[in-house]
C-alpha cells in the first residue's frame, strides 16, 4: 500500500536517497514509487513537472541545508575559525561520515550534468566562496584564501569518491582532520597584510 505523505517536503529525504542510490537516469518513475513508498498519483501531485522536477526539489533542499548549516556561518561567525571547524562536523555529519555519496557531485558527474548545471555550479560555488571569505577573515591572503577553500571542496569531493570506492569510511574521516589542520596552520598566523 503507498505511503500517505501530507506535504511535498516529507517526500524529499527519500527522494533523495533513491537519486543517490540509482543516480538521475537510473531511477524510473517505478523505482521511485517502490523505493519511497509513495504512490505515482501522490508524486505527481507534488511534482506535475515529474522527475527533473523532482531532482530540482531535493538539489533546493540540499543547498537550503548547506546555506543553513555550512556558508552562512562560514561568511558570518565572529570567529572564522570555529566557523571552519564546524564547517568539517557538518560536513562529516551530513556525509555520513563519508558513507553517504554527495547527489550534488554525482549530478555533476552524471549525463544530467547540462539539466542542472546552475544548481550544481552554484552549490559548488558557493562553499568556495563562503570558505574562502571565512579563510580570509582568519588571516589568509586572498589569493591564498582562494586556493586553500578550493582544494578543500577538491578533496571532500575526493575524499567522498574514494571512501565509497573502496568502502573504507575512514578515508574520508582522515581527509577531513588533515584538511582541518591544513587550515587551521595557515590561519594560526597573526593577519597577513
Amino acid at each position: 500500500m503507498p505511503k500517505i505523505v501530507a506535504e511535498r517536503t516529507d517526500a524529499i529525504p527519500s527522494l533523495a536517497e533513491v537519486f543517490r542510490e540509482y543516480g538521475f537516469e537510473g531511477a524510473s518513475l517505478s523505482t521511485i514509487t517502490e523505493k519511497t513508498g509513495l504512490g505515482k498519483g501522490s508524486l505527481y501531485h507534488f511534482f506535475p513537472g515529474g522527475k527533473e522536477e523532482m531532482a530540482i526539489a531535493v538539489l533546493g533542499e540540499i543547498d537550503e541545508w548547506f546555506v543553513t548549516q555550512v556558508f552562512e556561518p562560514l561568511r558570518n561567525a565572529d570567529d572564522p575559525r570555529s566557523a571552519i571547524s564546524d564547517m568539517f562536523r557538518s560536513v562529516s555529519r551530513y556525509f555520513r561520515s563519508g558513507s553517504r555519496v554527495c547527489l550534488v557531485g554525482a549530478f555533476a558527474l552524471d549525463n544530467v550534468r547540462n539539466r542542472f548545471s546552475a544548481q550544481v555550479r552554484d552549490y559548488f560555488a558557493e562553499w568556495h566562496s563562503a570558505l574562502a571569505s571565512a579563510l580570509t577573515r582568519a588571516g589568509c591572503l586572498e589569493p591564498d584564501a582562494a586556493a586553500l577553500a578550493e582544494e578543500t571542496v577538491v578533496a571532500v569531493q575526493g575524499a567522498l569518491v574514494v571512501a565509497r570506492a573502496l568502502d573504507e569510511p575512514e578515508v574520508f574521516e582522515r581527509t577531513l582532520q588533515r584538511v582541518q589542520s591544513r587550515l587551521f596552520a595557515a590561519t594560526s598566523g597573526e593577519k597577513q597584510r
